[in-house]
């Protein structure tokens, strides 16, 4: 089952297709930027019932170079099947289009990097025929940028930061310089870099202190993420008005003298709507017995 993370973690490449040529100075490649970029379609199913799917595919124009297609997989765990996979993806783009095909791999744990950085060849020992050799993306290269102004000159870098460090303990300052940097940035910049980010937490703590920061720092956007902290706000603050005015009422029947049951009790206490409440507490100010506050119009 695809997962936020594993969306965000090649789906950020799309968003910013340059980001590739900035992220492979730490990978130990020099991939010059790219002055044209289109997006390709991921579906590489042929005419037989087996469905492949590349999670990313991007075709890249270069000043020096000419072009090339690079090709992003991320990868969550260990998967004794994805090198065949990886390998096919590239032969089969190779001979599709007729251009050099580079793969990279993005990681969140040093584990799953370092399988996924050991070269593989479909041939013997002997005969090595074709060797897959993917650039891998990860906590182990990726740079920690716990600075706001670093932060700054490249959002998205940052983010892809903060996404590959998710698992980090120090992943609260990656997240913090993030959002302040993020505060000086227009909606359509800052509004998919907070998507992304958020996506690339996945269910881990560190999404909740995503939230928190957004909250705080990022309260003016109207992203989902933004609207869903204020719907459990909203929320939060109804459960709050109603369990005041479910105390209320109770204490009002107190002061009348009114005989108050256990089952008066659960009745007012599964009432989630706060008119019928409201009427219960006026009601019991002048109600002769509890009855009559339960009384309909």
């Amino acid at each position: 089952m695809v997962s936020y993370p594993h969306e965000a973690m090649h789906r950020i490449f799309q968003h910013d297709p340059g980001l590739f040529s900035r992220v492979s100075h730490f990978l130990g490649a020099d991939i010059p930027r790219p002055v044209t970029t289109s997006v390709l379609p991921t579906d590489l199913t042929e005419d037989h019932p087996v469905e492949r799917r590349v999670d990313t595919l991007l075709r890249f124009g270069t000043a020096d170079h000419g072009e090339f297609l690079l090709a992003v997989e991320a990868q969550g765990k260990k998967d004794p099947d994805k090198p065949a996979s990886w390998a096919y993806y590239c032969a089969y783009l190779w001979t599709k289009y007729r251009l050099p095909t580079a793969l990279l791999v993005v990681c969140q744990d040093f584990i799953t990097a370092k399988w996924a950085l050991q070269p593989v060849t479909c041939g013997p020992a002997q005969v090595p025929t074709l060797t897959l050799q993917p650039l891998v993306a990860g906590p182990h290269n990726m740079p920690m940028i716990t600075d706001p102004e670093e932060a700054r000159t490249d959002l998205v870098l940052a983010s892809l930061s903060a996404i590959t460090h998710a698992k980090d303990p120090g992943i609260g300052v990656i997240l913090k310089a993030l959002s302040t940097a993020l505060k000086d940035a227009p909606d359509d910049v800052a509004d998919p870099i907070v998507e992304f980010t958020a996506q690339g937490m996945g269910s881990r703590p560190a999404k909740h202190l995503w939230r928190n920061l957004v909250a705080v720092d990022l309260s003016f956007y109207k992203s989902y993420l933004v609207e869903e902290i204020r719907d459990e706000a909203r929320a939060e603050g109804r459960d709050k008005g109603l369990a005041e005015g479910r105390d209320k009422g109770l204490a009002e029947g107190r002061d009348k003298g009114l005989a108050i049951s256990d089952e008066t009790r659960e009745r007012i206490g599964d009432c989630r709507d706060p008119e019928i409440l409201r009427s219960w507490v006026t009601r019991a100010v002048t109600a002769p017995t509890t009855e009559a506050v339960f009384q309909t119009e």
